[in-house]
C-alpha cells in the first residue's frame, strides 16, 4: 500500500476557506493578506492562523455554512482520488483548514478519502466564537504522517505528500516522494518534483505506477 497525502486549499481545492468566510465578515482583504504571510513562511502558521479566525467573531453560522457550501475541489481532483481508491492508494487529506469545507467540497464531488485530519472552527449560541481548535494549529503535518503510516504498516518511504505552501513543507521534507503543487517560491526548492494542475499530477502518479 501506498498513502498519498493531500493538502486542500491552494493544492487540490482553488478555494481558500478563511477568505471565503472573510467575505461573509467584510474581512477578506486583511484575512488574505495573512494567509500570504504564512504560506510564503514569513509569519508562523498557527499564528496566522489564529490571527484570521480571530477576524470571524460573531459571523453567524449560517453565513459560515453558506461559505463553507462554495469550497470546491480543483477540477479533475475529484477524478483523480476516485483512481487512486480504486487502485487501493491510502488517500488522506492533512490541512490546517475546516473539516466543514473539505466535507462539503467532497460531498459535491461524490467522492471520499481515507483519512481527513484538519481544524475546526468553534460555534456558540449560533455565532463563531473566533476561536479555532485541532491538531494541526500548533501540531504539524510531519508528525500526522508518520502516525498514519505507523497505523497503516507503510514506510514513510512508500508515502507522497503533495503541497504548496509552508505548512506543508514538515511533510514534504518525510515522504518518500514530495510533490510540489504550484508551490510557493519559498516550497519549491524542498520538492522533489513540481507539478502545476491536475493533468500533470496525475501523469506523475501513472509514472510512479499508481495508476
Amino acid at each position: 500500500m501506498t498513502i498519498v497525502a493531500f493538502d486542500f486549499d491552494g493544492t487540490i481545492s482553488d478555494s481558500e476557506m478563511t477568505v471565503l468566510l472573510g467575505e461573509k465578515q467584510g474581512v477578506a482583504d486583511e484575512m488574505a493578506k495573512s494567509t500570504q504571510r504564512a504560506m510564503n513562511n514569513e509569519i508562523e502558521y498557527a499564528e496566522s492562523l489564529r490571527e484570521r479566525v480571530s477576524l470571524l467573531s460573531n459571523l453567524d453560522e449560517q453565513d459560515a455554512n453558506d461559505a463553507f457550501s462554495q469550497v470546491t475541489l480543483r477540477p479533475g481532483a475529484g477524478d483523480l482520488i476516485q483512481e487512486l481508491n480504486e487502485n487501493g492508494i491510502h488517500t488522506a487529506i492533512l490541512t490546517g483548514g475546516f473539516r466543514r469545507g473539505v466535507m462539503s467540497a467532497l460531498e459535491q464531488a461524490n467522492v471520499s478519502v481515507d483519512t481527513i485530519v484538519s481544524n475546526s472552527v468553534t460555534i456558540e449560541d449560533g455565532k463563531m466564537t473566533g476561536e479555532v481548535e485541532g491538531p494541526l494549529i500548533e501540531g504539524t503535518k510531519d508528525d500526522v504522517l508518520e502516525k498514519l503510516a505507523n497505523e497503516q504498516d507503510v514506510s514513510l518511504a512508500e508515502t507522497i505528500a503533495v503541497g504548496d505552501g509552508a505548512n506543508d513543507l514538515p511533510m514534504l521534507k518525510i515522504a518518500g516522494l514530495a510533490v510540489g503543487f504550484s508551490p510557493r517560491p519559498a516550497v519549491a526548492p524542498h520538492c522533489d518534483v513540481v507539478v502545476e494542475d491536475m493533468t500533470e499530477l496525475r501523469e506523475l502518479f501513472v509514472e510512479e505506477n499508481l495508476l
